[in-house]
């Protein structure tokens, strides 16, 4: 299990900890996404994300904790969503959109911990996610949903999850990423 010696936990005013994620893709038609294997279960697939330091802004978080984990750097583009997990954890995640530019051979956590990285198509990386991790399931999820929305007066309009698992706080515009 990954372990940082000198990681401060920081949490928003309502107590929710800070965390950044990012979906990481392949190229600019985000058919393909990038998991990683998850330090407590070596065998299931994650989202690349974590906690957020103490003054970090959410997307520095992402793109610091992607380089981290998977090892990848990329075009950060926008802002997928803000998600709340209430059921296990009380967390509140920030997710964007990382087109992969380039790949290391080793990285920080391959190195340290032995972790694993592979290309997923969409559809398999949902069923890969929904039975360790049903919440980052969702985030892709989302992204069909962000895809087939439509717009009014430039804010995405997008049905409700349920609020027993995951929570959309806020879901931007492309445009948005981009100002």
């Amino acid at each position: 299990m990954k372990f940082k010696p000198n990681q401060t936990r920081t949490y928003d005013r309502e107590g929710f900890k800070r965390r950044a994620a990012c979906l990481c893709f392949k190229n600019e038609r985000e058919d393909e996404v990038l998991l990683v294997s998850s330090s407590r279960n070596p065998d299931q697939w994650i989202v690349p994300g974590g906690g957020m330091e103490p003054e970090e802004e959410p997307c520095g978080a992402a793109v610091r904790e992607v380089f981290e984990e998977a090892g990848v750097k990329g075009k950060l583009g926008r802002l997928l969503g803000v998600f709340e997990q209430n059921q296990d954890r009380k967390h509140r995640t920030y997710v964007y959109v990382l087109t992969v530019t380039e790949t290391l051979d080793a990285w920080e956590d391959s190195v340290n911990i032995g972790r694993k990285r592979e290309w997923f198509p969409i559809d398999e990386a949902i069923e890969v996610l929904q039975s360790h991790k049903p919440v980052h399931a969702d985030y892709l999820r989302r992204l069909r949903i962000n895809r087939s929305s439509t717009t009014t007066n430039g804010n995405l309009l997008l049905p409700q999850t349920s609020p027993s698992t995951l929570t959309p706080l806020y879901s931007a515009p492309a445009s948005a990423a981009r100002r």
